[in-house]
């Protein structure tokens, strides 16, 4: 429960706020863009949400928030909110919602497919969601990008039965599909695990259906620069190999990116193999200051 004595300075006066406790995860500007903004390094309400479908947003905000920082003056119904999760975003791709604090509120997927499903790194495991993920069909393979995003895997894979796919290079528990080297690994028909190290040393991102990137900590998208962006600053691996990662993207075609930390985007594969082409370039241009020693 957000904590009304310890709400921020910066939030608009109202029925929503944030409250110290927050960690500039992001989520809640991305789910509700026009209620919430950056400010000092967290997140505050900018704007009180108008109703309707603002309103709803900013409950969906609320039950995603992996610190539980957003609250409400007045006790509010959230079975909307919670009903709301998965959320389509494109076919049959889905956002979970409900971020773990464990995972530093990382974004996680679920992929509905005929062969079974598939849940892209953990979400917070919670009765709401996972009934819902019951009733479209539970999860044959949990995907796990890295070591920084399993969060609640250990419950999904009890819950569930299903394999975990990850990385030997990360993997500090049983894992049911080890994926090994570099080499991209057919894990279904529309599915390709590729290893990306360099955030990690077992990085790996999954591409679906010759459209769909998901890139976890490797990959996302800069709403405010307009391009797609990597940090160095964050890579607790190798820079110089998570450029010569970034580079081998450049033989898939995808259309969207849907990271687990920042924004995704969706494009024609011409403008995002033109995106992918300008940030290896700067990875690789010592004027950038990104280049590795």
């Amino acid at each position: 429960m957000a904590d009304p004595s310890k709400r921020l300075a910066g939030n608009a006066p109202g029925e929503f706020y944030v409250d110290s406790r927050c960690i500039d995860c992001d989520q809640c500007r991305q789910i509700a863009p026009s209620v919430f903004r950056e400010e000092g390094g967290t997140s505050v309400v900018g704007r009180q949400p108008a109703g309707g479908e603002e309103a709803l947003r900013a409950e969906m905000a609320l039950v995603t928030c992996p610190t539980a920082s957003i609250g409400t003056i007045r006790k509010r119904s959230l079975g909307a909110a919670l009903e709301a999760f998965p959320e389509r975003i494109d076919g049959n791709v889905h956002f979970c919602g409900f971020a773990s604090e464990d995972s530093f509120g990382a974004s996680s997927y679920l992929i509905v497919r005929p062969e079974g499903n598939v849940l892209v790194d953990s979400p917070r495991f919670t009765e709401p969601l996972v009934r819902r993920i019951e009733g479209l069909g539970g999860v044959r393979w949990m995907f796990l990008t890295h070591q920084d995003d399993v969060a609640d895997h250990a419950n999904f894979h009890e819950r569930f039965g299903c394999d975990r796919v990850m990385h030997e290079a990360d993997a500090s528990f049983e894992v049911e599909r080890p994926v090994r080297g570099e080499d991209p690994v057919e894990l279904g028909g529309d599915l390709w695990v590729i290893p990306t190290p360099g955030h990690t040393a077992g990085h790996q991102v999954l591409l679906h259906a010759g459209k769909h990137l998901f890139t976890g900590d490797h990959l996302w998208w800069e709403p405010q620069e307009g391009q797609l962006g990597a940090s160095r600053r964050h890579c607790w691996y190798s820079w110089r190999e998570q450029t010569r990662s970034m580079a081998r993207l450049l033989e898939y075609s995808f259309e969207w990116i849907l990271p687990g930390h920042g924004a995704r985007h969706h494009a024609p594969a011409a403008e995002m193999h033109r995106a992918l082409e300008a940030l290896v370039g700067r990875m690789t241009s010592p004027r950038a200051g990104l280049t590795a020693p």
